[in-house]
């Protein structure tokens, strides 16, 4: 049995150069481990409270000293004697010393750092990787990469209104062999922009971020890549969206291209192109409380496509049980600084897939070179995983990881496929 002997927190910087909060556990063994949360910028309104200082002296107000003198004055000295192996007790204890639903009083990413620096002093203390610790001898499958290749909406200042064109590389059976479609993908649509006058700048999460005439344009765009690539569409290569739409959603209708469409004409256009590209997923197509959008749209394309509540379920088995019972979406993305512990991601998940909802392990758009979600995606047997585009570190680093895993894996690893989308 291992003790934690040291719980340290410090102030570090995320990829859009704004602080964040990271957390460090010793052992009685000689064991380190560390975690860094992650930060969104399209947050949803019921996701749990990042804790900020609101000091407009230091980084603008968004400096992170209340939550690291949270971990270091009020979680260290609760948690100091524990197992890390034990990391649901020490979770479970860290809830009762914020106390509040929205962990308002220590704060989301006060405790997730905590939480995850935990599980892997206690993956470490097993002599284990994160992904077998957690998810046992059934963590062998590697999930499908959706890649954010062009950029638009809270992501970019471009003037398109989908935050994210992704494409999902199902093809050469393996992990390695989709991430490879993914980068030559990317490297084709670079030169295609490129020639095509537009700029190949690249957004928070690494995807180009054009001046486009619509986002359908995006759309042909992402299609003339892959084939340029020479992968075939809807064969080998998939397309998903995230549409982010709670920043379009005013006074009941979205804003779409300069109009104000209603819901059930939004709805429209997703089917028709469902009808003329191989769109497999759509993310957040409709606002965080626009119930009846996401029931319309269930019952309408459900059964042809994923439809991925993000700011609708904020990774909360609550809003997800009022989902499943309205019959809203069918899938659900995994962000774990949006319920704040490991214990409640995993809660999430299970139910998720008890109701044969799909699981998306995700990234946020202010990341670190972190690469707990590598691990958590196969631990939890996650069909899908986004972790942005095919360059910038901080993405680069989770599809780097998730290689490594594959590798040690073996013989035993499988990858989801085209079966992600089942």
């Amino acid at each position: 049995m291992a003790k934690i002997t040291s719980v340290k927190a410090r102030e570090i910087l995320d990829s859009r150069g704004n602080p964040t909060l990271e957390v460090e556990i010793e052992t009685d063994q000689g064991l380190r481990s560390r975690a860094a949360v992650p930060s969104g910028a399209s947050t949803g309104a019921h996701e749990a409270i990042e804790l900020r200082d609101k000091d407009t002296k230091r980084f603008l107000g968004k400096g992170v000293k209340k939550a690291v003198n949270n971990v270091r004055e009020i979680c260290a000295p609760a948690i100091m004697g524990m197992d890390p192996v034990d990391w649901k007790k020490i979770d479970q204890t860290l809830f009762k010393l914020d106390g509040t639903e929205n962990k308002g009083k220590l704060g989301a990413n006060a405790i997730l750092g905590v939480s995850l620096a935990c599980a892997r002093a206690g993956a470490l203390s097993n002599k284990q990787e994160l992904f077998q610790f957690i998810g046992g001898t059934n963590a062998v499958k590697l999930p499908v990469p959706l890649m954010n290749i062009i950029n638009g909406g809270a992501h970019a200042n471009n003037g398109i209104d989908i935050q994210e064109f992704m494409i999902a590389p199902t093809c050469g059976g393996s992990f390695r062999e989709a991430l490879r479609a993914g980068a030559e993908i990317f490297q084709t649509l670079k030169k295609i922009l490129d020639e095509d006058g537009h700029s190949t700048a690249v957004g928070d999460e690494g995807g180009f971020a054009p001046n486009l005439k619509s986002n359908r344009s995006a759309l042909e765009f992402v299609m003339k890549a892959i084939e340029k690539a020479g992968y075939r569409p809807g064969e080998d290569v998939q397309l998903a969206l995230d549409v982010a739409a709670t920043e379009l959603f005013k006074d009941g209708k979205y804003e779409w291209e300069g109009q104000k469409i209603t819901a059930q004409q939004l709805t429209d256009i997703y089917a028709g192109w469902a009808k003329d590209f191989p769109l497999v997923s759509i993310e957040d197509g409709f606002s965080e409380d626009d119930w009846d959008g996401w029931m319309h749209i269930t019952k309408t394309l459900g059964s042809k496509m994923q439809l991925v509540g993000d700011d609708l379920f904020v990774t909360n088995p609550k809003r997800l049980q009022k989902g499943i019972d309205q019959k809203a979406a069918n899938a659900i993305l995994v962000k774990v600084n949006q319920i704040g512990s490991l214990t409640e991601t995993a809660q999430a998940i299970q139910l998720a897939k008890a109701n044969k909802f799909h699981t998306v392990m995700s990234h946020r758009s202010g990341e670190t070179e972190d690469t707990t979600i590598s691990d958590l995606a196969v631990a939890f047997d996650c069909e899908q995983i986004k972790t942005g585009s095919l360059c910038r570190g901080e993405r680069t680093a989770k599809y780097n990881q998730l290689l490594r895993i594959e590798e040690q894996l073996g013989s035993k690893a499988q990858f989801w496929g085209k079966s992600a989308f089942q």
